[in-house]
């Protein structure tokens, strides 16, 4: 796909415009990124829910279950920043329990079962990421802030390179992607990361390529599964939050997928994180 500049430029200033916003969110405290985090949240799931009764029309109501799933989100969000700032991180996982029970009793009884389905999917796919998300800011400031740069450095590299030299088409889910701006994509992100890791005094060389990888191949699936969902959805876009990039779905599909990846890497072979939510 030849590159189109227009394109291009709106999907580059969104991103600006944005990463300014995550940055700001990220940089100034605890607090800050907590409230960006149940706002990305909030957004994710809304696209979410959309895209769902698009799907099933006849299973999802477009009334009450983005309600509740907002509210459990936000209840598991928050529970998961007091037990890791707090003493009591068996917190999340006793207030969790009776509120799902809860919630899948609460619904009425001739689509309960779906709306069940579909808010608990909505936890596993949305509010368990950015939990963990969540508690790699906590861990260190840099780890969030790598794999987000990561996520937009692959997303980039990949339609440069897709559309300067790419041919073979990587799926019929995503038919404007290509082996070659995917791979190019994934090994200037490594690259990259091998390079900031050398002269890093944080971490080494094979930690940082091992979250770049999970950036670029785990971000690229998380990628792949929103497609696809617009795809069985039949629409372009999950939103028109961003131009040229549509909803805040289509922004942080990536980050979703990549998230639990690196958050596993970081708790097994980085240092120990306290495991309170599964």
């Amino acid at each position: 796909m030849p590159l189109h500049l227009p394109t291009f430029l709106t999907r580059l200033g969104s991103a600006i415009v944005f990463a300014i916003i995550m940055l700001a969110g990220l940089l100034w405290n605890e607090w800050a990124f907590l409230t960006l985090a149940a706002l990305i949240q909030f957004l994710c799931i809304r696209d979410y829910h959309r895209l769902m009764v698009k799907i099933n029309p006849d299973k999802y109501r477009p009334s009450w279950i983005p309600l509740t799933m907002q509210l459990t989100a936000f209840l598991w969000l928050a529970l998961t920043y007091f037990s890791k700032t707090g003493e009591r991180n068996y917190m999340p996982v006793l207030c969790m329990f009776p509120i799902s029970i809860f919630l899948i009793a609460g619904l009425n009884k001739k689509n309960g079962w779906d709306g069940a389905q579909e808010v608990l999917s909505g936890l596993i796919y949305i509010a368990l990421p950015m939990s963990l998300l969540v508690y790699l800011r906590m861990h260190s400031i840099l780890l969030p802030l790598a794999l987000i740069l990561m996520i937009w450095t692959n997303d980039t590299m990949a339609y440069l390179v897709g559309s300067f030299i790419g041919k073979t088409p990587f799926s019929s889910i995503s038919p404007k992607k290509t082996w070659e701006g995917t791979a190019g994509g994934a090994l200037l992100t490594m690259g990259g990361a091998a390079l900031y890791g050398y002269f890093s005094p944080y971490y080494n060389i094979v930690d940082w390529v091992v979250i770049a990888a999970c950036a670029a191949i785990a971000g690229t699936v998380g990628d792949l599964l929103e497609s696809k969902l617009k795809r069985m959805a039949n629409v372009k876009d999950s939103g028109t939050m961003m131009p040229g990039h549509g909803g805040a779905l289509d922004r942080f599909d990536s980050l979703l997928v990549a998230t639990p990846f690196a958050f596993a890497y970081v708790y097994v072979f980085m240092s120990p994180l306290p495991l309170v939510i599964f």
